[in-house]
């Protein structure tokens, strides 16, 4: 018999997949640049071309063996030896090869990480708006999810709420900085607060509380600032990161979990993983492009297009008189709906050809999300689009 779990999901499709499909629907119709699609976040910015030049060259030159054959169950001893440096680097951290797990993206990163310290009837709890795939990433391994209600007047963390939330069951903590859906960055000050509730409160339970940091936007940070690295504020962190933003490689599902050297059994982290990896049959990813990446593991894209996207939308939503709080990085913007009811708002829109996702699924109510990692230009027409929505559809805002 099939299980019943995942014909049930099956009738809970994901809303930011159905705007997508809209968008391609009415593209057909009208064109796909008459349609001004919010709806994903799909970097839209070129890979660095040294990764190009690298990953042709190692083609070239290689063995088919090497590139294409099956690499160790903990990857490629010089992919992670390549990231423990950068982070080193980069942070001022301590990782070796032995800290590092190279998984198929972000997603991956997080399916290892959770199996790693939680179990069936645990808590992981997390803080809105949140990513939605969160609810099968957590809920599928037999722990559940908890999600702290926002604090929409600046989307950092709701700390009373989530001290009230915090118990015994609470294996583990699942941030995202920067974050999807708001754009915000944990400031320093709040990630101190963290790990201090969080150290207070392993050693009042007596078991360590684990912070799983999902952190594939690291890099997509306005106004020439840096975003806190999670790691160094609290010991038991495991960092889950991917290149799909940062270098524009989303299709090629390569990621990693960095283990903090002075987490609780850092030694054993990594090779549990390629043990969990046994169970979800999941093994690291393709030899080629851990080549390929291991050798630009500290440059970007350019991705300074997504400042002045966001710009322009901040600009002109607080022109029209939407509550938007601006965002730090990503490529994402979280507005306040014109009204109480998101979904309505959205449908709405799509008579404008705007299409963007109703926040209901990210653990709040009355807001939407606007993916801006499309062209420029397109951003600047559909202000104008924006602009007839809002006019005709809110004129006594």
């Amino acid at each position: 018999m099939i299980v019943q779990t995942y014909k049930n999901m099956l009738q809970a499709k994901s809303v930011i997949r159905e705007c997508a499909e809209f968008a391609t629907r009415r593209g057909q119709e009208i064109g796909y640049e008459n349609v001004f699609d919010y709806s994903l976040g799909n970097p839209s910015v070129p890979v660095p071309d040294a990764f190009t030049e690298h990953t042709i060259r190692l083609l070239e030159t290689q063995e088919s063996n090497q590139l294409h054959g099956y690499s160790p169950s903990v990857g490629l001893p010089s992919f992670r030896t390549k990231v423990a440096e950068s982070l080193n680097r980069r942070f001022d951290m301590n990782y070796t090869a032995a800290h590092i797990f190279p998984t198929s993206g972000a997603a991956g990163a997080l399916a290892h990480a959770i199996r790693c310290v939680a179990e069936a009837g645990d808590e992981i709890l997390t803080f809105a708006p949140f990513f939605p795939e969160y609810n099968p990433y957590v809920n599928l391994t037999g722990a559940v999810l908890k999600v702290v209600p926002a604090d929409t007047e600046t989307f950092q963390i709701n700390f009373e709420e989530f001290e009230e939330m915090l118990n015994e069951k609470t294996a583990a903590v699942l941030i995202n900085t920067p974050n999807n859906p708001s754009g915000i960055v944990y400031s320093a000050e709040t990630l101190k607060r963290l790990a201090d509730i969080l150290t207070q409160r392993a050693a009042a339970y007596g078991h360590d509380i684990f912070l799983i940091s999902d952190e594939p936007y690291r890099e997509i940070i306005f106004d020439r600032a840096e975003a806190p690295y999670v790691s160094k504020f609290y010991k038991n962190t495991l960092s889950c990161y991917s290149y799909s933003k940062s270098l524009s490689l989303p299709g090629e599902r390569i990621g990693y979990v960095a283990v903090n050297p002075e987490c609780t059994d850092a030694e054993l982290l990594v090779p549990i993983m390629a043990q969990i990896s046994r169970g979800i049959g999941h093994n690291c990813p393709t030899s080629l492009i851990m080549r390929g990446v291991e050798d630009v593991v500290d440059l970007t894209s350019d991705m300074s297009v997504y400042e002045t996207n966001m710009n322009l939308l901040y600009d002109k939503l607080t022109e029209l008189g939407f509550t938007v709080v601006r965002p730090g990085g990503t490529f994402y913007i979280f507005p306040k709906a014109l009204e109480d009811d998101a979904k309505v708002f959205c449908k709405k829109a799509l008579k404008y050809d705007l299409v963007l996702v109703p926040s209901d699924s990210f653990g709040v109510s009355g807001y939407f999300r606007m993916a801006y990692c499309i062209d420029t230009e397109k951003v600047v027409r559909s202000l104008d689009a924006l602009e007839r929505f809002v006019e005709t559809e809110y004129p006594d805002r």
